[in-house]
């Protein structure tokens, strides 16, 4: 198990759930509703299991992945990305499902969640990859799947400031 490879893995789940409700009839609210409930689900507990686990420690030992000037840079970004995801989120939920507006919004909620996985993908999930162990990948891959299957329904979505949430989780 690796933490590395279930956040790619949960990618994978999110961009097919995305796939699938853009292929649903507007007109089939229910099966709609209970997909987006589900993406939904999975988008603010994994963003909330990245910010328990994986974050505070590349913000320990990493350096920097690809195009990113520094682990502090790279987390920073990570988390206004995840604001976004969760501001964008919650905009679905405020129009009627299946509506043009239900499926502009989930349209911008799809855009910042490929926008962020692309750009995780690319920076943090590389620097962790060269920085970690693979018994520290393990370790922390334990407790993000324990994390995501106790919330399987769902966090509670807070956004949070990024510039104090890096702060608060940098290294001493």
């Amino acid at each position: 198990m690796d933490i590395t490879q279930l956040i790619l893995d949960e990618h994978g789940q999110q961009r097919a759930l995305f796939a699938q409700i853009e292929q649903i009839d507007p007109k089939d609210t229910t099966a709609l509703s209970a997909l987006w409930n589900r993406l939904h689900a999975l988008l603010d507990s994994h963003a909330e299991a990245e910010e328990r686990f994986f974050y505070p420690r590349l913000m320990q030992i990493g350096e920097g992945g690809n195009d990113a000037d520094s682990a502090a840079e790279e987390t920073e970004d990570a988390i206004e990305d995840h604001n976004d995801i969760r501001d964008t989120a919650a905009a679905v939920d405020k129009e009627k499902v299946g509506s043009t507006a239900w499926f502009e919004a989930l349209g911008e909620c799809n855009k910042a969640n490929s926008d962020h996985m692309a750009e995780e993908e690319r920076q943090g999930l590389t620097d962790f990859r060269l920085n970690a162990t693979l018994q520290e990948r393990h370790d922390l891959g334990v407790k993000f799947a324990t994390f995501e299957a106790e919330h399987l329904t769902g966090v509670k979505a807070v956004d949070k400031d990024p510039k104090t949430w890096v702060k608060d989780h940098a290294p001493d």
